[in-house]
């Protein structure tokens, strides 16, 4: 059986593809600012999860014996957590707000069959935003938008949102939105993929 990705997430879905996952995706239908309104004061990590299993759910029980994955990914810079910037004007402020802070990336995953929970893990990159300028903030919006306006972060690590950074602590495939090393050793586990 293939796998169900519950995003079209463009992210995702390259990495699943490279790493020779077969599986279809179908996005999920989910209201992630009513679950974050409800889970204020929650650690990052737990956040992403919910959200990641909420996505999951509603493929899940629309695709019985199937196996789903849902995933999630949330940035939280000095205790606040941010969301994908709405407009070039939000997404200056955001990278504004960034600059010479650590940022923490909680890339969740969630795999369930039968709108049960069979595996699910978080991972944290910590990621040091260098010192920007109004000059480059400005020039690199000009030139990334509207790519990174479906991306938490306001960067794609793959394209010139790396030059927002001067160090980063963690796994590239977290950084890229999925911890995709453990997710493999789960699907392996569930006999998805060879051993």
């Amino acid at each position: 059986m293939t796998l169900i990705l519950a995003s079209q997430s463009a992210s995702r879905k390259a990495m699943l593809e490279a790493a020779g996952v077969p599986f279809e995706a179908r996005g999920s239908d989910v209201d992630e600012a009513a679950i974050k309104r409800e889970l204020i004061g929650v650690p990052g990590c737990q956040i992403a999860g919910v959200l990641a299993e909420a996505k999951a759910l509603g493929v899940s029980l629309a695709a019985p014996g199937r196996l789903v994955l849902g995933g999630d990914s949330l940035v939280e810079v000095c205790g606040r957590q941010f969301d994908k910037p709405v407009s070039w004007d939000n997404a200056v402020e955001h990278l504004e707000f960034f600059s010479g802070k650590e940022m923490h990336l909680h890339s969740a995953a969630v795999l369930m069959r039968d709108g049960a929970v069979v595996w699910k893990t978080c991972e944290t990159a910590k990621l040091r935003v260098r010192t920007l300028s109004p000059k480059f903030i400005q020039s690199y919006i000009d030139r990334e938008w509207p790519a990174v306006s479906g991306c938490v972060g306001v960067f794609r690590i793959e394209a010139l949102g790396v030059q927002l950074f001067e160090q980063i602590d963690g796994s590239h495939f977290t950084v890229l939105g999925m911890p995709l090393l453990a997710l493999l050793g789960a699907l392996r586990a569930q006999g998805e993929l060879p051993s």
